[in-house]
């Protein structure tokens, strides 16, 4: 954030619980937060319409997921274009045991992939992916934290270039840079 030709500035950090490293750092470089608790709703529909509400308070150009395991209601999803990332080379492997399923499976190269999220899951159009090999002996928690340490470079990676080059999509081919150039 501190590097302006990166091109984008974050606007504020929110959370569905407290006490996550994010609303700590975020708090620390003075950037606003807040908590929007689930259990603080009726319902999950109730929940929706607050998270939305409190994103739209700091008019956001883009909304990016980083370790947020809740799926974002329509209320979100309509207002905002909205990042995610996901530790598999999707289609392959959606779902919350990405890591888990690709190596039941016995793959040798799995990854990461960044997208906008849509209304299912990890369904979305794809922005970016990265290959992360299968080392032999590898357990669920090592390739895991191999993985998240790729999926959070490509995730800066790819937000930087959706500010600076813009970004369209048609269908599900998700395309950086502005119509016409």
């Amino acid at each position: 954030m501190a590097d302006e030709s990166y091109g984008a500035r974050i606007v504020a950090v929110g959370a569905d619980r407290d006490g996550i490293e994010g609303l700590a750092r975020a708090e620390g470089a003075g950037v606003p937060t807040f908590v929007e608790r689930l259990a603080d709703h009726p319902e999950r529909a109730a929940w929706d319409r607050a998270v939305a509400a409190r994103i739209a308070e700091h008019r956001p150009d883009l909304v990016v997921c980083a370790g947020f395991m809740k799926i974002l209601g329509e209320p979100t999803l309509a207002t905002f274009p909205v990042l995610n990332t996901h530790p598999a080379l999707l289609p392959s492997f959606p779902g919350a045991h990405g890591v888990r399923d690709a190596l039941a499976h016995g793959v040798r190269i799995t990854g990461c992939t960044v997208m906008l999220a849509d209304a299912g899951v990890d369904t979305g159009p794809i922005i970016a992916q990265e290959a992360v090999p299968v080392l032999d002996g590898d357990d669920e928690a090592a390739l895991h934290e191999r993985i998240k340490t790729v999926e959070r470079s490509l995730l800066v990676e790819t937000v930087g270039r959706m500010a600076r080059e813009g970004w369209t999509v048609t269908g599900r081919t998700f395309r950086f840079g502005r119509p016409g150039r």
